[in-house]
């Protein structure tokens, strides 16, 4: 694989990195909720998820598609249906009631555990991730005399591409974070619009999903 190739992918990766999309809507909006720390795990959770993606890739993963389009639908319909749960328990949260002291303090307990099983799962289910991989990954691959296996690009590529859009995930979850920090103190009203919020995030992020099942 040649340098040129892989620095022509780094910069095409950092500028999509920085578009927000889903992911980082859903790190932000646990960072809202949780602090800069879910945050920075939400963003570990869907480098997580990325890893398994460019092994399932280079395994094969878009000939199974191809073969079997009712694969992908059903992705939709799990990450849809993963994401209604969040909204639920988002908007739950914020109708529970906190003392004002106490939630003058600190902002309400989250599992970092949970965060990052959560953001991993979501990023698994979401099926643009897939299609993406299957499209963009392909016009960086090199065949003939002296290449690389294609399986062994797959995996380097998805490795950079991990490295390049984790920092990137991870500032957006701690600015996230530092501004949930101060908005929680002014209070349980403040509290209670960001969940509602984050929860609003979750419903149009599984509203887009379901948008494409057919």
């Amino acid at each position: 694989m040649e340098l040129s190739i892989v620095l022509a992918f780094v910069v095409a990766v950092f500028f999509v990195s920085v578009v927000p999309g889903p992911d980082m809507l859903f790190i932000v909006a646990n960072a809202a909720v949780g602090g800069r720390r879910a945050g920075v795990v939400a963003a570990a959770g869907m480098s997580t998820g990325l890893a398994v993606h460019t092994v399932a890739a280079s395994l094969g993963l878009g000939a199974l598609i191809q073969a079997a389009p009712q694969v992908l639908n059903g992705v939709r319909v799990a990450g849809a249906a993963f994401l209604l749960y969040l909204a639920y328990l988002t908007w739950r949260a914020s109708r529970q009631e906190v003392s004002e002291a106490g939630d003058a303090l600190e902002l309400p307990k989250r599992t970092l555990r949970k965060t990052y099983v959560m953001a991993t799962l979501t990023n698994l289910a979401n099926p643009k991730v897939i299609l993406f991989y299957l499209a963009f990954l392909p016009q960086f691959l090199t065949t003939g005399a002296g290449s690389w296996p294609v399986t062994l690009q797959f995996l380097v590529l998805g490795a950079v591409f991990i490295a390049v859009g984790f920092p990137v995930d991870a500032s957006a979850g701690l600015l996230a974070g530092s501004l949930a920090t101060t908005l929680f103190r002014a209070g349980s009203k403040v509290r209670r619009r960001l969940e509602r919020v984050c929860a609003g995030i979750f419903t149009a992020l599984a509203a887009r999903l379901a948008a494409d099942i057919h």
